[in-house]
This record gives C-alpha cells, sequence and structure tokens, in this order.
C-alpha cells in the first residue's frame, strides 16, 4: 500500500508553499481556480489498445502499433466506460473524452464507416452525461479492408475515396450530434495515414486529391458552438516513411485558408523540432489549435506522457500567451505493457502539473525583465522556480477536489485491477 497523505498536513504544507510564490507576486489560490477550469481530453483507445469495438474483422494498421499484452484490456464498450470512470474518479476537474469511431456501440450489427450514424454513440452520450463531462470525435481511416493498401482520402480509386469521405461526412454529423447534446463544443479531428514507404514519383496529385476530399468533407458549413473541424499533420509513419500526403506544410496551408484547426501532435514531428514554438506561430494566424499529447522516443511510439521538458514547455506557451481557451488539450497515446488505468491517470496528471507550474510562474515579472532587457534576472529566476514548492500545491489541489495526493491513487488502481481487470480474460 502506499501511504496516503494526511489533509491536515497537506492544508499546513499549501499554506507555506502560497507564502513562498506569494514573495513573486504569484497567487497559488487562483492558479487553482484557473487549473480547475482547463479540461483534458482523455484518450480512449489506450484502454483496449486502438482495437474499437467493430465487427469487420480487421487488423490494426495505419502505422499504428501497441505493443506488450498486460493483462486486462476492455473488450466491450461498457467495460471501456467502467475503466473511464474510474479514471475521472482519480481525476481533479472535470474532463472531456476523445472518442475514435471504432468505438461505436454497435451491440452485434456489422455497419461499415460510411453508415455509421450518431445512433450508434448514443450510449457514449447518455454516459457522458452522467459522468458530467464532453465528447470529442475523431474518423477512423485505418484498421480496415477499404484501408489495407495504406491510402484512403489520397487514394488514386475514386471508389476508396468516396468511401472515405462518406465516413469523414457522417464523423462530423456524429461530432455535431455530440455537441448539441452535451452542450459544449466537440472537436472533429481528421488524420490518414495516406502516403509511400519509398521515393514516390509523383508527390503532387495525391495532394491534390486529399485537398477534393478534404473539400467535400467540410463543404456544409456547421455550427462551431456544436463541433470545430480540425486537420493532423505527420512527419512519416510505418508504411510512408518517404512519404505522408498529409504534411505539416499540406496541413497548415489547409487550415488556414479554409479556417480549420490545426492539431499539432507532439509525436508527429521531427524529434528536434520543439513544438511548443508552433503554437504563437500558427495561433498569430489561426483561431484555435488542437493539441494532441504524446511522447515519442526515438519515432511516433505513442508512449505515457510524462512531466518531461517538452509537456513543461508545452504548457508553459499556453500560459503565457493566455490561450486556454485557444489550445484544446487532449492525450494521444497506447502503452499495453502497464496497468492502462494507471497508464491514463499518470498522463492527465503529468498534464495537469505541466499547467500547474506554467500557472505558478511569474510571468508578468518575466515579461518585465525581458522587456528591460535583463536576461540575467529572467533566466535566473526561471531555473529558481524550477525547484518551488509544487508538490505541496499540487497535493493540496487533489485533496480539495476529493481525489487522492501523491501517488495514493495507485491503491484505488490495484483495487480495480483486483476487482474487475483480473476477471477479464
Amino acid at each position: 500500500m502506499i501511504p496516503s497523505l494526511d489533509s491536515k498536513a497537506i492544508e499546513h504544507n499549501y499554506t507555506h508553499a502560497k507564502e513562498s510564490y506569494a514573495a513573486f507576486a504569484v497567487d497559488a489560490d487562483a492558479a487553482l481556480d484557473r487549473l480547475a477550469g482547463i479540461p483534458i481530453s482523455i484518450n480512449c483507445w489506450q484502454g483496449d489498445d486502438v482495437g474499437g469495438f467493430e465487427n469487420l474483422g480487421g487488423e490494426l494498421t495505419g502505422g499504428i502499433a501497441a505493443t506488450g499484452n498486460y493483462p486486462g484490456k476492455a473488450r466491450t464498450a461498457d467495460e471501456l466506460r467502467g475503466d473511464l470512470s474510474k479514471v475521472y474518479s482519480l481525476l481533479a476537474g472535470k474532463h472531456r473524452l476523445n472518442l475514435h469511431a471504432i468505438y461505436a456501440d454497435f451491440d452485434g450489427e456489422v455497419v461499415d464507416r460510411d453508415a455509421i450514424t450518431p445512433q450508434h454513440f448514443a450510449q457514449w452520450i447518455a454516459w457522458a452525461k452522467e459522468e458530467g463531462i464532453g465528447l470529442d470525435f475523431n474518423p477512423s481511416y485505418f484498421s480496415h479492408p477499404r484501408a489495407d493498401d495504406g491510402w484512403t482520402l489520397a487514394s488514386r480509386d475514386k471508389g476508396t475515396r468516396d468511401f472515405w469521405v462518406q465516413h469523414g461526412l457522417a464523423c462530423r454529423e456524429i461530432a455535431a450530434a455530440m455537441g448539441i447534446a452535451l452542450g459544449t463544443m466537440c472537436t472533429h479531428n481528421v488524420w490518414i495515414p495516406d502516403g509511400e514507404k519509398d521515393l514516390p514519383a509523383d508527390r503532387w496529385t495525391p495532394r491534390e486529391l486529399l485537398r477534393e476530399s478534404l473539400d467535400r468533407i467540410f463543404a456544409v458549413n456547421l455550427d462551431p458552438a456544436h463541433v470545430k473541424d480540425a486537420v493532423e499533420p505527420k512527419l512519416f509513419g510505418i508504411g510512408s516513411e518517404a512519404y505522408v500526403v498529409g504534411s505539416y506544410d499540406f496541413y497548415l496551408a489547409y487550415a488556414i485558408e479554409n479556417k480549420k484547426m490545426l492539431c499539432l501532435d507532439t509525436g508527429h514531428f521531427h524529434p528536434t523540432e520543439q513544438i511548443a514554438d508552433k503554437l504563437s506561430a500558427v495561433l498569430t494566424f489561426l483561431d484555435d489549435v488542437l493539441l494532441h499529447v504524446s511522447r515519442g522516443i526515438r519515432w511516433d511510439s505513442d508512449h505515457v506522457v510524462i512531466l518531461g521538458d517538452e509537456v513543461r514547455a508545452l504548457a508553459e506557451e499556453i500560459i503565457r500567451g493566455d490561450a486556454t481557451d485557444r489550445v484544446f488539450i487532449g492525450l494521444d497515446f497506447f502503452d499495453a505493457s502497464i496497468n492502462r488505468i494507471a497508464a491514463w491517470v499518470i498522463g492527465a496528471r503529468a498534464m495537469q502539473k505541466a499547467l500547474l507550474l506554467a500557472l505558478l510562474q511569474p510571468t508578468g515579472m518575466l515579461k518585465e525583465l525581458e522587456a528591460a532587457d535583463d536576461r540575467t534576472a529572467r533566466l535566473a529566476i526561471m531555473e529558481d522556480f524550477k525547484s518551488m514548492p509544487l508538490a505541496a500545491v499540487w497535493d493540496f489541489f487533489c485533496d480539495t477536489h476529493g481525489v487522492p495526493a501523491g501517488a495514493a491513487w495507485l491503491n484505488d488502481v490495484r483495487k480495480y485491477e483486483e476487482e474487475v481487470l483480473s476477471k477479464r480474460t
């Protein structure tokens, strides 16, 4: 058993931490209020290794690979919802769920992806209402017989393109229905795996076809209060190492011209690129950005998010730019080698801690020092704040929201594993 922290000790530590931050004109209470209002969209696909609940008999394709065989993965939508409810019970604040099209409730019926409707997600919407959370949505352009050759919206075969365009149209309708039913905007994010394993002779035609397909999907204007569309670029994929049709440059141009959100996935760029630096650049021209926070190790390996330098830098840019209402934060990882509930909680808490770190910085002071050309003091204070008492503030945040502080949440996960997950075979 991991020891639980005493509430009186937590409050005592927080009182002293507040004083340390107040010396730099940082209001810890205000920081916690702001943090409680920033939702994280939890990725459903961590719970079953991106399998989904279709009855089409397809294998995992599209350059996606979930490694590991930890027991207890969700086998049905009901099991996945139960697992997610456990996760939300261990997170402070109100959050969201990021759902893929392959997770519909088909109840044994075989429904192809061009024929899915909002009714196939009625149980997800009802569950979300009970949980008091919002939903985000993604078409699934992978793991399907009509994507076996690696091509979907940019396929040279018109029948294939038409099928996937219809899937996109259906998914926008579903996303809009979710937004209307739950009273909170649903992001609809398009990612496709299309590309070439080796050097292509024609890079032009697939991009022209992709643009045409996207234009058809987005032809109907939907109320942005209910749904907002995003397009997601990628540097390369397994099977598309030499050429990805939906590259960063392509989608950035498309998003600006067509007033769509750009989805920045932290695992979809070169390992040396700073994704945090892109936020201020693209938000100079775009209204909103969708952020998929992942952790790639040498490639887009979608490791569980941790409180690393890149996540901290992302949070700092969001807070320093006062962009919490323009950057929609979602998680994107799938690790089958560890307890899947724990993976969700670790990743979500890491993102929240990064945001709290940024909220507890003396941003106004740092900007004033920079404007005054005092870069020495700027760097000194930035470094000093890395060792400020974040843990005391974080523990207080968790305790006041009725969730375990410290690592004591793992006791709940172990109990759930013993009582629920271990019985799945």
